[in-house]
């Protein structure tokens, strides 16, 4: 599957809660169909356009505006056009509480997409829950993202499913049995397929030998990636983003 066919997916089934959400709220005699002319429908969008995993926040919107083209060229949705405001959370958890509060305050959209990275999400949840504005993540894999409330979506698999797939395919088809693990403390995501790895190796009779940490700002992992070596793994289990993934390979 492409990469805007990924994206293009949530957004439709993005398009059908903010749809149900505005059918609500016509039902409760409000006139507000988001910040647009009553003829179309607001989507709001906050992602990482900019800081480390910007090209997180870039690919969704690039898969978002190819989605929204096709929508609202066969018609849009109820004979309304769609439109979508991409709010910027620069990576940081903070900044994604701060857009998704402008998104629903501000522009009164009627459904929001994001975010991305779990961390993300997980602050940004808890805005869109308390305001009943439906919240579709693309792609953030925690488990807890979804636990936030029933006004949180996410469109793909969690933690659980990924961190499994992962212990079967190194003991399996790398036939490792001594496994190490470097992870980003930071990263909610990181944290929670570090943890599901562990227990399905552990599940399988292998055994975690090294289990590093690393800070999402760090440059450097000489001293983790040294200790590693001496525990004398089959294989190194490195669930963090492409920031940091490269500089360790």
């Amino acid at each position: 599957m492409t990469r805007s066919r990924r994206f293009a997916i949530p957004l439709a089934l993005l398009l059908t809660a903010g749809v149900i959400s505005l059918a609500a709220g016509c039902n409760n005699e409000q006139s507000n169909s988001g910040s647009g002319d009553g003829n179309e429908i607001v989507i709001g969008h906050y992602g990482s356009m900019t800081g480390p995993t910007a090209t997180f926040g870039q690919s969704t919107d690039e898969g978002i505006r190819l989605a929204l083209d096709e929508i609202n060229g066969a018609g849009g949705v109820l004979g309304k056009q769609i439109r979508v405001i991409t709010e910027d959370d620069q990576s940081k958890p903070t900044e994604a509480v701060n857009a998704v509060n402008k998104l629903i305050s501000r522009d009164n959209v009627v459904a929001v997409i994001g975010e991305v990275a779990s961390s993300n999400s997980l602050a940004a949840a808890p805005v869109a829950q308390g305001a009943g504005i439906p919240m579709l993540s693309p792609a953030s894999t925690n488990p807890k993202v979804t636990e936030v409330g029933d006004y949180i979506f996410r469109s793909c698999f969690i933690d659980p499913f990924q961190g499994g797939v992962m212990a079967k395919f190194a003991t399996d088809e790398l036939k490792a049995k001594r496994l190490a693990i470097l992870y980003d403390v930071n990263s909610d995501y990181s944290m929670g397929l570090r943890q599901f790895f562990t227990e399905e190796i552990k599940r399988a009779g292998g055994e975690i030998v090294a289990d590093e940490a690393y800070a999402q700002q760090d440059q450097d992992f000489r001293s983790q990636l040294t200790k590693i070596k001496n525990a004398n793994p089959d294989a190194i289990y490195v669930p963090g983003s492409y920031t940091q993934g490269g500089a360790i390979a």
